[in-house]
């Protein structure tokens, strides 16, 4: 016979009523449930914890060792590229300023061959000058002659100096790159194409030609048909 125990019909039926009651109902199942009817996990029962095999210990390790070497990989490649930025900046810094002292030294230069000429044209004027304060006290055409002549020796002098000379001209084969022919003349066969007067002189600077001579050049005579 069932033993009848007095219960409440809220109460829910515990595990230890049935097993008590109902003696077919014992079990080895250990597992407890709350009063909502949700499994409590026992005390003894541990979660199962996944065993790795070698092989998939292997590539962690593997991959761990590879992420290491590309996080070192990186941080060095960072510290290369600051490295490069500072150098870079230090250059431009070096040359912005060798550029400023060679432009310096540029100017300075211009200027002192600007000094230098300017001060070699002062005799120049001393002697234009001269020649005027001559012609003052005697207006004669041979004394003022004389002094111009001076004069003009003495600024080519000044001008060979800094390096100007005169295009040769007349009794020279004529040159296209050196004269510029304003006419022509008739001359012997042995003085064609030659410079027979020149209406104003050329200069050349070093290997420039400031300016052409103005020349004439002469012209074979045209033989008669007799001759």
């Amino acid at each position: 016979m069932f033993k009848k125990k007095a219960m409440n019909e809220d109460d829910p039926i515990s595990e230890e009523f049935l097993e008590e009651e109902i003696p077919e109902l014992r079990t080895t199942d250990k597992r407890r449930f709350n009063q909502q009817g949700e499994r409590v996990q026992h005390v003894d029962e541990q979660p199962k914890v996944p065993v790795k095999s070698p092989k998939e210990i292997e590539l962690e390790a593997k991959l761990k060792a590879e992420t290491d070497r590309r996080e070192a990989a990186e941080a060095k490649l960072i510290g290369v590229q600051a490295k490069f930025e500072e150098a870079k900046a230090g250059l431009e810094k070096e040359t912005a300023d060798m550029r400023t002292r060679l432009m310096k030294t540029l100017e300075d230069r211009a200027k002192q061959g600007q000094f230098d000429f300017l001060t070699t044209l002062l005799p120049v004027l001393d002697n234009l000058n001269r020649a005027i304060d001559a012609s003052e006290k005697d207006a004669s055409f041979e004394h003022l002659l004389s002094g111009v002549k001076g004069t003009a020796r003495s600024f080519e002098q000044t001008l060979l100096s800094v390096g100007v000379e005169a295009v040769p001209s007349i009794g020279a084969i004529f040159d296209p790159e050196l004269h510029e022919a304003i006419d022509t003349t008739e001359v012997n066969a042995e003085n064609e194409g030659k410079v027979t007067a020149e209406y104003s002189r050329g200069y050349k600077f070093g290997d420039r030609l400031l300016r052409p001579a103005r020349v004439q050049v002469g012209k074979a005579q045209a033989q008669s048909a007799g001759e």
